[in-house]
């Protein structure tokens, strides 16, 4: 195995450098992705000890007895084991994060399409465990490893991915992909002559993809969120299927349009979709979504005091703005760039914002607006300072946000969600 891997620069330091790292695959090996052995080696560190980790231990000391020796060249492939591992600095990183798993949970979950990990800050919060965590961009991988220790694992559609799923767990999450259902999304899909919803065959069929984890798993709670758009996507058969395929699998669904806006300063609306198994529950759970407060937040309490020039709009590109923008309002649209008023809330924050920061400007005296700096729209998605964003580049942390929950409002179900579920469930 060892003869499998061939180096192309030095030893790294960290896990971080490890997925940055290019070590490739000899031609006739059978190794995966360095991602993927990582999220094996990394899920089967957390689980360590656990029934939860039985899944990767196979496949773990194969990972490690390829690589170790690869990275170690005097360490004999037979010295290799996890216990190990631990010892060694490139893998402490796996335990030295902003963010790890409570050391005495009251219940699991697993993490789908997990983005920036906004769920599992929630999660963990109330108590949960995290024992499988999936997310297929690398960016993504990087910053969520950077802040829990965990390598998420790829494309969820794989079998071979679903494979590593541990039973038993408590509570499924995912914020499915929302591009084939947001307004934005099939506009952009029509004027490509591409379909939309579950005609997307690259994600709009994912949603099938959770239903199966569920059908196959049976966890006792499941926590979705998407676009708002998806409850009238398709003149509302799109969410009559998703609801029905959800109470087909023998689940109460309790759902709602919530508003970001009461918890950070932001108007952001997404559907959440919270679901209960009959047979433990018998639909007599107590669940129900928070109320949500007044608005208690203004755009400018997110602001840094001073911000680096080079997020200050050039001449060339203000001017572009206001143009496109007086071009849409003759036309009688809406299109155009949003100068934000400090005292008030910003509109939905995008994944294109790294491009030109035209949704959400701020005004400056004497000069031409700034677009937020990638902490300040962490800020906006309610991420806290010492959450890491800066294990990519500010172009994929600023995608990472605008694709992300909003933090504080997941926390809120999640409150509810698991007072009901450890309250209410009966065996």
């Amino acid at each position: 195995m060892v003869n499998n891997i061939e180096e192309t620069d030095a030893v790294p330091k960290s896990v971080e450098e490890l997925l940055r790292r290019k070590i490739k695959i000899k031609k006739g090996g059978s190794l995966p992705a360095m991602s993927e052995m990582l999220a094996v080696i990394s899920h089967r560190m957390h689980n360590y000890g656990r029934r939860s980790a039985k899944p990767y231990e196979k496949d773990c000391g194969r990972y490690l007895r390829a690589l170790l020796p690869a990275l170690h060249p005097s360490l004999k492939p037979k010295a290799v084991n996890p216990a190990l591992v631990r010892e060694l600095e490139e893998f402490r990183d796996m335990f030295r994060v902003p963010y790890p798993a409570p050391r005495r949970p009251r219940f699991t979950f697993i993490d789908l399409f997990a983005g920036m990990g906004g769920f599992r800050l929630a999660m963990q919060k109330y108590g949960g465990r995290c024992v499988f965590s999936s997310e297929w961009n690398p960016d993504a991988q990087k910053t969520y490893f950077a802040n829990f220790g965990e390598v998420p694992f790829g494309d969820i559609a794989d079998p071979r991915i679903k494979s590593y799923i541990p039973d038993d767990f408590d509570v499924l999450c995912a914020g499915f992909p929302c591009q084939p259902f947001s307004i934005a999304g099939i506009s952009k899909k029509n004027s490509l002559g591409r379909a939309h919803g579950f005609l997307d065959k690259t994600q709009g069929t994912l949603f099938f993809d959770v239903a199966e984890i569920i059908y196959c798993k049976r966890p006792k709670v499941f926590f979705l969120e998407n676009v708002k758009n998806l409850q009238s996507h398709d003149k509302g058969r799109t969410f009559r299927i998703i609801s029905d395929t959800l109470q087909e699998l023998g689940y109460t669904i309790h759902y709602q349009v919530m508003d970001g806006r009461s918890f950070v300063p932001q108007h952001r609306e997404r559907i959440m979709i919270v679901g209960f198994r009959n047979d433990l529950y018998r639909g007599q759970e107590t669940f129900s979504f928070p109320k949500l407060r007044k608005r208690s937040r203004r755009i400018g309490d997110i602001l840094d005091s001073e911000v680096h020039p080079k997020y200050t709009l050039t001449d060339k590109l203000w001017a572009y703005l206001q143009t496109y923008a007086l071009k849409h309002k003759a036309s009688g649209n809406g299109f155009g760039y949003g100068l934000v008023d400090l005292d008030g809330i910003s509109r939905t924050l995008s994944a294109r914002y790294y491009k030109d920061g035209s949704e959400i400007l701020v005004p400056q005296e004497g000069s031409n607006p700034r677009r937020l700096t990638p902490r300040e729209c962490a800020r906006l998605m309610g991420y806290e300072d010492r959450y890491r964003i800066d294990a990519v580049s500010e172009v994929q942390a600023y995608r990472q946000c605008g694709n992300s929950v909003v933090v504080p409002l997941i926390m809120a179900v999640a409150k509810n969600l698991v007072k009901s579920m450890l309250r209410d469930g009966t065996e």
